[in-house]
């Protein structure tokens, strides 16, 4: 008897292609589309997005001869998704949705309405892949692996799938480059072969990030300040000692602390419509000239509604060594190689997507997991994931404190 997949067939040459392949392989393929968002009226564009995207899933489907549906997400989207993302937007932190989306959504609610059709699988269109490996109990081991492609690798934004998630999940596009993507779906007509890859929201649509949250959140005007890159609040922090505080502890606390800035550390230069509209390392919507070089947001105090910036790239600011996730926000992929407290691991890890590798170490302890770089990070900001990997297995992963 075939194995069943069900598809998250998005509407886009990716899914389209996934579902082809699948098809070849001798699977049982049902397509689905997976409606996430009712509110056009944040959209950029006149026309809706999710209908258009679902009628070039539902025609995909209908050339490659597969039963398609639509289920409606939304209101799961916006309880565990939209509502989280504006809570962490107004507490200062900046979240990743396209993370949460694949932990919540798509491995989580599409999965369980692929089982109820009696699927064996779901799969996306994913760049990445798995692997399943029998372990010496007589039981599996799912890996998660980078995507051949290494200008497509998406397996960051699943850094937050579980062994069970992983268990029946397929990524059959993950060994190909998205060129090869493109030759299979022009070969086979696919009428999504020349789409554009969606740049919206992955629950929105065609809108851009800003624009989202300026239309939900209130505005509230405030001062942009600059902090100079000799400023005292840019040296390392000191540590004092305390209970279970060991010279390596300190250190790494040292190295992962955030910069906390003072209004009256620095010069205002312009005005802002809402700190919780920004995140470190933007350089655009701050509307400020007359500078050397552009300003880049170094910080933001959602309390005093400051925004800090700093001029250059390079600035202090910008940079740190280190980061840390609190206890309760590790997540390891693979439960098995998880660190007891004390230990650590030379891994390679990234701090957002597309983001090369970098060389890191991680250290247990008992509040939490540090991550020490070699080299100093650009714009390492609360709210968002950090990823680890051992050469190409993403192994773990964390919300950055």
């Amino acid at each position: 008897m075939k194995k069943r997949v069900v598809v998250g067939l998005s509407g886009g040459v990716d899914s389209s292609v996934a579902a082809y392949l699948l098809q070849q392989q001798g699977y049982e393929v049902i397509g689905m589309f997976m409606r996430n968002w009712h509110d056009e009226s944040v959209t950029l564009e006149a026309e809706c997005p999710w209908i258009d995207d679902s009628q070039d899933a539902l025609l995909v489907a209908q050339q490659l001869g597969i039963p398609f549906q639509v289920i409606d997400l939304s209101a799961a989207y916006k309880e565990r998704i939209v509502d989280y993302m504006f809570a962490e937007y107004e507490a200062g932190r900046t979240p990743n949705p396209d993370v949460l989306c694949n932990r919540e959504i798509k491995f989580d609610l599409f999965l369980k309405a692929a089982l109820k059709l009696k699927a064996d699988f779901v799969a996306t269109g994913h760049y990445c892949r798995k692997e399943t490996l029998p372990t010496e109990d007589g039981r599996e081991v799912h890996r998660l692996l980078a995507g051949k492609d290494p200008k497509k690798d998406q397996s960051y934004f699943l850094c937050q799938l579980t062994q069970a998630q992983l268990s029946n999940a397929l990524f059959p596009i993950g060994e190909l480059h998205k060129s090869e993507v493109r030759e299979i779906a022009t070969a086979q007509g696919l009428v999504t072969a020349a789409k554009k890859d969606s740049q919206g929201l992955c629950f929105v649509g065609k809108i851009r990030l800003p624009d989202f949250l300026q239309q939900q959140l209130t505005p509230k005007a405030g001062d942009i300040i600059e902090i100079l890159p000799d400023a005292a609040c840019l040296q390392p922090m000191a540590v004092p000692a305390g209970e279970g505080i060991t010279d390596r502890n300190g250190y790494l606390r040292q190295i992962s602390a955030p910069f906390v800035y003072y209004p009256e550390e620095g010069e205002v230069v312009g005005q802002h419509q809402g700190a919780h509209y920004f995140t470190i390392g933007q350089r655009k919507g701050l509307g400020v000239g007359g500078k050397v070089e552009p300003l880049f947001v170094i910080g933001t105090d959602v309390g005093k509604n400051v925004v800090y910036v700093g001029m250059g790239d390079t600035h202090p600011g910008l940079m740190r060594k280190g980061l840390f996730i609190p206890v309760d926000d590790i997540h390891w992929v693979r439960p098995d190689l998880e660190l007891s407290v004390g230990s650590q691991l030379e891994v390679m890890a990234r701090i957002r997507y597309r983001q090369p590798l970098q060389e890191a170490i991680l250290f247990r302890e008992a509040e939490g997991l540090y991550v020490e770089f070699s080299a100093k990070q650009r714009g390492i900001t609360p709210g968002q994931f950090a990823a680890f990997y051992l050469e190409d297995e993403l192994i773990g992963s964390g919300v950055i404190a």
